[in-house]
């Protein structure tokens, strides 16, 4: 396909299914799409957006939308996703990932991994979740998180979500590796800090991958390099 024909399709709109790299914002990827757009295809104004944010510490599946496609964006946002999650036991952060450092720590040997697959059984189904105070979650026109890095009290309102499947995969005396299937609006790490409350312990997310999105999954996802690489192919 010749590029002028390809800037067309782009226009009209594309789904890119993309693997977002370790430490980039959701923000990052989409940028880079449209620069890459902009400078390989010639195209002065192409609309580029995601359905659904991933954390910089987290990587995995991003569906990525272009051109009128990007109307779209609710419908693929709305879809069930699916995580792979590592779990540390033992410890807590205020962030409950690695963004913020440990502030307590907490016993461990009581727990086995019957009791883990008790407990996760219990998140099974629809539930009230309360939110990180680290979130991009607005108060008062404020980011929640960037309000928690100040020191400042953040109250938020817990949200209804859906875990339709939730599974050990792996266990050890101070991680757990877990599958999640849930709704819009599900925080896996809010997810592990209540998984630690339950096995009478402090945890946190050391660790996270989406692999899927709806009907999309990760092992159709580019990476951003051979997005780049491989445009006119696409």
């Amino acid at each position: 396909m010749d590029i002028a024909a390809l800037a067309e399709e782009f226009s009209r709109g594309k789904v890119i299914l993309l693997n977002k790299p370790l430490y980039w914002t959701s923000f990052d990827l989409v940028r880079k799409v449209k620069s890459v757009l902009r400078s390989k295809l010639d195209l002065k104004k192409i609309k580029v957006g995601h359905a659904g944010t991933l954390d910089p510490l987290a990587t995995g599946l991003m569906v990525v939308c272009t051109g009128k496609e990007t109307r779209n964006i609710d419908q693929y946002q709305g879809r069930h996703k699916e995580y792979l999650a590592k779990i540390a036991l033992g410890a807590t952060t205020p962030s409950f990932d690695l963004e913020t450092d440990i502030d307590m720590h907490y016993p461990v040997d009581h727990i086995t991994a019957e009791m883990v697959v008790s407990v996760l059984n219990t998140f099974k189904g629809n539930q009230h979740q309360d939110p990180p105070h680290f979130s991009a979650r607005m108060v008062n026109g404020t980011r929640a998180y960037k309000l928690a890095r100040q020191g400042a009290s953040v109250t938020l309102t817990a949200r209804e979500i859906e875990i339709t499947h939730i599974e050990l995969v792996s266990f050890a005396l101070k991680y757990i590796e877990i599958r999640v299937l849930c709704s819009k609006g599900t925080y896996i790490r809010a997810l592990a800090r209540d998984i630690g409350v339950k096995l009478n312990t402090g945890a946190h997310l050391a660790g996270l991958v989406r692999t899927a999105i709806g009907d999309f999954t990760l092992p159709n996802a580019l990476s951003i390099e051979d997005f780049e690489r491989n445009l006119v192919l696409l």
